[in-house]
């Protein structure tokens, strides 16, 4: 059948409105019997009158015919295609009996009888017309050509049936009556006849729907209805044949009953109740034994009729051969069928034993082939079956392990398992246990097994426990070499820090009163610039070689780890007091002092170690913590690094302390920005000349709200460690560059040369610059009025990239300088590569001169090097007059330090620049 057009409702309001549509649906059945129940009634008995009945007749039948016509045209609505077309021709066909009825209710009333025929037979006629063409209309089940063969054969059957059981009931006894008006016959026998039809056509339809339940109670609702139709057009013809019909009598019932039960058919919901052919078992005896039931009817009525009148008429005779004729053509298909059916049910045998023969044979192919081994044992552990897939997993024979006890394979622990994993499931039927055994193989070895063991003893085709064996020694080996490497380090195959961490954890739980748990901490000093210089290849074989060289040095039980790049920890057990950690920290020390060989290379390194130890967390709420532990190693090795290295420290709680200040100084320098609580100092630059200021260094200090006055020296190296120099460099630089314009906005001059030093974590980033450009252009600073400091290193390290940088700065108008130049390691060379305008001497050759020391040689070569390469030498920290008297000796251009002032505030400074270096001094 065509689907209807409405969208699906979801499945839970469809689960929701079923019940409620059954419901509805029951008590409109209930309703609709009791009032064909009243209406009958009222008829037969006419408690009220013959004029009364006559009006409740016709309105009853006008209502019901109406009403069934609604119903049909409703239904059609919610389908479409045939379906729609179909409900909706019925309904027209109800329709069209309607009008009819008004029309005879007209004559009636008007002339009061209703000839025959008359103008409401067209409304009459038109219905059986309507009906019959609704009902082809109708979609059904496509069906092959024996079903549809035998489904027209029931049809004719049915319909023969009828119209044998007709003939004796109406139409003998109309034409032994004679009848003059043959108009009026005619019509008159039309509405049985096309009712035949009808039912003929229904009879059909419910057959082929037999196998499809969809629809099938409604067909049978619209047959009753119109088998009622039947028994009322039956009786109007005999009645009216006799001129004894007149409305208002029991006949109308059956017409008032049809067509309501046509409305129910209209009105029954979708998939209220299961339909009555949805089963094929079920509807199948219905289909087959109808056309029966009808030939017995007709024989039962023309056996009667012969008994009662002696005789047979010429069409009832041929009507009962054909209807002989097509019961044997019937059960001539029927036997073609059978035999076909028997046929196709050998055919199927034939094919599904082949099919059950071809998947046993699959089935032991996979079982012998498989990778898994079989094995039924009883619960002895006999082996009753073995799978021939064990000669290729274990190297044993089937015929070997057969009959022999499963347990006399295995070393007594793992047949003691074996023997309990059976016990374990022999109560159970169906249960299933797992387990891992080492089985040994044929040839020795042995071999991990991962065996299933399933209760079978209840199935008559098993009768055994099944052992589904698999060899996982592969398995194994892989998930123990993931586990290696997971807790060990790829390079030197030392404990990484995750089986480092596990066994520091071990041996804090497991120590002794009197034991104690030491973790040293190594880092080694120059590894960087071996990795740097010689590359990442050379530096991992020196880490290898450092390993080997730690694994010899430390004791047979003591843990080796290596955490990553060139740090190394070390885990020791000892007695307390023993000082064992101390004496192997100084062997490792006096171990890396040996020379390595790298690619034919003599390499010196050092280590720093850091030592802490379970005494150091005693008391502690956090004594048990491995990672307490080995941060306190991690913090004495920084502590050793700082004395110069290559030695050891052991760690003291003070260097914890020590931390957690630089860390809150850290956290209070981010905020120091925002907070406006960093300050700039500056500090004049003379001319060694005339004794003018002829410049200014500005100096960054931090004003912290609790702490006062913090030293640069104790913030700059967190600010570089954290990146935070970038955002600090950067406010000093405009606070400078504002600071000179200002002064000179204030003197009605051109401002002053003012220096700032730029940081190597500021070279690192590629727009500094385009940050001097911005800051320049926001403040108006004149390029050639600012210099930049920076250190040697910037000249040693990424060479190339630092010096593109040099040269876009050089390019802004900036001066550039080298600051505290002779305590690094430049070159000439890079002097000469480099765009530097300016040497400053660094302090500490400074401080003794106007003795005869090599200090005074050295700042003389400095000054005299500057020359010669055409830059101005700058001396810092000048604090007395005879290395002021040196310097202008040398020739040196520029002076600095606290003999002329010390960084002072900008107003202090300020008040310096017209009264020159005297007022400085003094």
């Amino acid at each position: 059948m065509a689907a209807s057009t409405q969208s699906p409702a979801p499945p839970g309001a469809i689960e929701r409105r079923a019940p409620r549509a059954a419901q509805s649906w029951a008590r409109a059945c209930i309703a609709v019997a009791v009032t064909i129940a009243v209406f009958g009634a009222v008829l037969s008995t006419g408690v009220f009158g013959p004029d009364a009945s006559r009006i409740i007749a016709n309105l009853g039948l006008f209502l019901a015919a109406l009403g069934a016509s609604a119903a049909c045209l409703f239904r059609a609505a919610r389908f479409g295609g045939r379906m729609r077309a179909g409900w909706a021709i019925i309904g027209l066909g109800a329709l069209s009996w309607s009008v009819g009825r008004v029309l005879a209710f007209r004559l009636e009333t008007s002339t009061g009888t209703v000839p025959l025929p008359s103008e409401a037979d067209f409304g009459y006629q038109g219905m059986v017309l309507l009906t019959t063409v609704g009902l082809l209309v109708l979609p059904v089940a496509a069906q092959t050509l024996a079903n549809r063969a035998r489904s027209v054969l029931d049809g004719l059957m049915v319909a023969a049936s009828l119209l044998l059981m007709a003939s004796y009931v109406v139409y003998e006894p109309i034409f032994e009556a004679g009848v003059a008006n043959v108009r009026g016959l005619l019509v008159n026998l039309w509405y049985p006849v096309g009712d035949v039809v009808i039912v003929t056509i229904l009879v059909y339809m419910l057959a082929l729907q037999r196998r499809q339940g969809s629809g099938l109670a409604r067909l049978a609702l619209v047959g009753a209805g119109i088998a009622a139709f039947t028994v009322s057009d039956i009786g109007f013809a005999y009645l009216n044949m006799h001129s004894a019909y007149s409305s208002g009598g029991a006949i109308d019932v059956g017409w008032f009953a049809g067509f309501l039960l046509i409305l129910l058919a209209a009105a029954k919901p979708a998939g209220t109740y299961p339909d009555a052919g949805s089963d094929a078992a079920d509807s199948r005896p219905f289909g087959v034994l109808l056309p029966y039931v009808a030939v017995l009817a007709a024989l039962v009525v023309s056996v009667i009729w012969f008994l009662r009148t002696g005789q047979s008429s010429a069409f009832t005779s041929y009507t009962r051969s054909a209807i002989i004729l097509l019961i044997v053509g019937r059960q001539l298909l029927t036997l073609l069928e059978n035999r076909s059916l028997t046929g196709n049910l050998e055919t199927r045998v034939a094919d599904r034993t082949a099919e059950l023969s071809s998947s046993e044979q699959r089935f032991h192919s996979l079982v012998q082939h498989s990778s898994d081994v079989v094995t039924v044992v009883g619960t002895d552990a006999e082996v009753l079956y073995q799978s021939e897939s064990v000669q290729r997993v274990f190297g044993y024979s089937p015929g070997l392990l057969t009959g022999r006890r499963l347990t006399s394979l295995l070393e007594p622990a793992a047949a003691a398992r074996l023997a309990g994993a059976l016990r374990s499931v022999t109560e159970r039927p169906h249960a299933t246990t797992m387990l891992e055994l080492t089985v040994p193989h044929r040839d020795r070895r042995l071999r991990q097994a991962e065996i299933t063991i399933t209760n079978l003893l209840d199935d008559p085709n098993v009768g055994g426990l099944v052992l589904n064996t698999r060899d996982i020694s592969e398995r194994k080996e892989l998930q123990e070499q993931l586990v290696h490497e997971a807790y060990h380090d790829a390079l030197t195959q030392l404990a990484n820090r995750a089986l480092f961490r596990e066994r520091v954890s071990a041996a804090l739980d497991q120590r002794r009163a009197d034991d104690d748990v030491t973790v040293l901490f190594l880092d080694l000093d120059g590894f960087k610039e071996v990795n740097d210089s010689l590359g990442h290849i050379a530096g991992d074989q020196l880490l290898v070689q450092v390993a080997e060289r730690l694994s010899t040095s430390v004791r047979s039980g003591d843990v080796v780890a290596r955490f990553g790049g060139d740090e190394f920890a070390v885990l020791i057990s000892s007695p307390l007091g023993a000082g064992e950690a101390e004496l192997v920290a100084q062997r490792i020390v006096d171990g890396l002092h040996e020379p390595f060989l790298v690619d034919a290379r003599t390499l010196h390194v050092r280590g720093s170690i850091g030592l802490a130890s379970y005494t150091t967390l005693a008391g502690g709420e956090d004594s048990g913590n491995a990672e307490q532990l080995m941060r306190n190693a991690d913090l004495a090795m920084y502590k050793a690094k700082g004395t110069g290295g290559s030695s050891f420290a052991s760690y003291d709680p003070r260097m914890l302390a020590g931390l957690v200040e630089r860390l809150e100084l850290e956290a209070d320098l981010r905020l120091a920005l925002d907070r406006n609580e960093l300050r700039v100092h500056y500090q004049p630059t003379i001319d060694m000349v005339d004794s003018r200021v002829v410049g200014f260094e500005a100096l960054v200090r931090w004003q912290h709200p609790t702490r006062g006055m913090i030293s640069p020296l104790d913030f700059i190296p967190i600010a570089e460690a954290t990146g935070l120099i970038v955002p600090l460099g950067r406010w000093v630089l405009t606070e400078a560059c504002r600071q000179a314009v200002e002064w000179a906005k204030r003197d009605n001059q051109r401002p002053i040369k003012m220096a700032v030093n730029v940081s190597v974590r500021q070279f690192d980033r590629s727009d500094l610059p385009t940050v001097v450009r911005e800051v320049l252009t926001e403040t108006g600073m004149p390029a050639d009025q600012l210099c930049l400091e920076m250190t040697e290193s910037v000249l040693m390290t990424d060479t190339e990239e630092n010096l593109a940088q040099l040269v876009r700065l050089k390019a802004l108008g900036v001066t550039l300088a080298i600051d505290d130049f002779g305590t690094g390691y430049s070159s000439l060379a890079y002097l000469r590569r480099f765009p530097v305008d300016m040497l400053k001497i660094d302090r500490s050759f400074i401080e003794r001169l106007g003795e005869q020391t090599d200090d005074t040689a050295l700042a003389s070569t400095i000054v005299q090097l500057g020359q010669s390469l055409g830059m101005t030498t700058v001396a810092e920290g000048i604090e007395e007059y005879g290395q002021l008297a040196a310097l202008r000796d040398m020739g040196c251009t520029f002076a600095q330090g606290f003999y002329f002032s010390r960084p002072v505030p900008a107003g202090e400074a300020g008040r310096l620049l017209p009264q020159g270096a005297d007022a400085a001094v003094a």
